[in-house]
């Protein structure tokens, strides 16, 4: 497959991207949600190995459709969003395939940075209706909170404890191409 990308710097397009995530609660479930703000940008090199992603994401935009839960993991237990009102990922390294490949960077959660790597999908360069060029991508990974210094926690009386320590990222995005100057 030979994938037509423009060298340049890629925008995100926000209004078809999910930074979502997934932890187990309680045990037994998942809570899944998404952080509502996220900015990026998609640095495009000659070749797969040249091009590096930087992403910001608001942690005050934290949503997991759950008023109390989302004041809580806002507040100093969690994320305390007052002093660390972003998170961030820079990539260090990408590996694999055009289709199919790993992005390997720096996550910084609160005061703690960390590598992590993310599997991720290319779906495809297309053209919209309205003439623009855009390129989808899907991305996942798992953190530890605590790694990150997200320890908060409750015992819970059958055993176990409320909030469980991996967190899902997944990610789907679509970038759009530089404009012709």
């Amino acid at each position: 497959m030979t994938i037509d990308f423009t060298p340049g710097t890629w925008t995100l397009d926000t209004a078809h991207t999910v930074v979502g995530f997934s932890v187990r609660h309680a045990g037994i479930s998942k809570v899944r949600g998404q952080f509502t703000e996220a900015d990026a940008t998609l640095t495009v090199g000659g070749s797969l190995d040249a091009s590096a992603v930087k992403a910001v994401v608001k942690t005050a935009s934290f949503d997991s459709n759950d008023d109390n839960r989302d004041a809580h993991v806002k507040g100093e237990d969690f994320f305390n969003v007052e002093q660390f009102p972003e998170m961030t990922f820079v990539s260090r390294s990408v590996a694999g395939t055009p289709e199919e490949f790993q992005l390997t960077g720096e996550l910084t959660i609160k005061e703690t940075t960390l590598p992590v790597t993310f599997d991720v999908e290319f779906g495809g360069v297309a053209v919209d209706p309205f003439g623009a060029t855009r390129a989808g991508f899907s991305a996942t990974a798992q953190i530890s909170r605590k790694a990150f210094g997200i320890t908060w926690n409750a015992a819970l009386e059958a055993g176990g404890v409320l909030v469980g320590d991996k967190v899902t990222i997944s990610i789907d995005s679509a970038f759009v191409k530089p404009a012709a100057n």
